[in-house]
C-alpha cells in the first residue's frame, strides 16, 4: 500500500497518535461523532449549493441517500435517488 506524504511534521504526528492512544473509548466515540456531524454539515452545504431550491426535507433525503441503499430509500421514504438525484 502506498501511503501519501503527510504535511504534518513527524513530531506532531507522534504527539497526535499518543493523544489518541491515551483517549478513553468515550472520548474517541465523542471525537468520531463530532467528525461525523461536521461531515454531514459540509455535505448539507454541498447539497444546498447544488439544489438551492431544495426544502429542508429534500436536503435530508439527499444526505440520507448517500449512505442508505436505493431500495431502502424508496421503501422507507418514498424517495428514489435514481429519479431525484443525490
Amino acid at each position: 500500500m502506498i501511503v501519501p506524504e503527510s504535511d504534518t511534521p513527524p513530531h506532531v504526528e507522534r504527539m497526535m497518535i499518543e493523544l489518541w492512544r491515551r483517549a478513553t473509548p468515550a472520548q474517541k466515540l465523542e471525537k468520531m461523532s463530532r467528525m461525523a456531524r461536521e461531515l454531514n454539515e459540509l455535505t448539507r452545504a454541498e447539497i444546498r449549493g447544488r439544489y438551492p431550491d431544495a426544502t429542508p426535507r429534500e436536503v435530508e433525503l439527499r444526505l440520507a441517500s448517500r449512505t442508505i441503499d436505493r431500495d431502502t430509500m424508496i421503501k422507507a421514504f418514498g424517495w428514489d435517488p435514481a429519479l431525484h438525484g443525490r
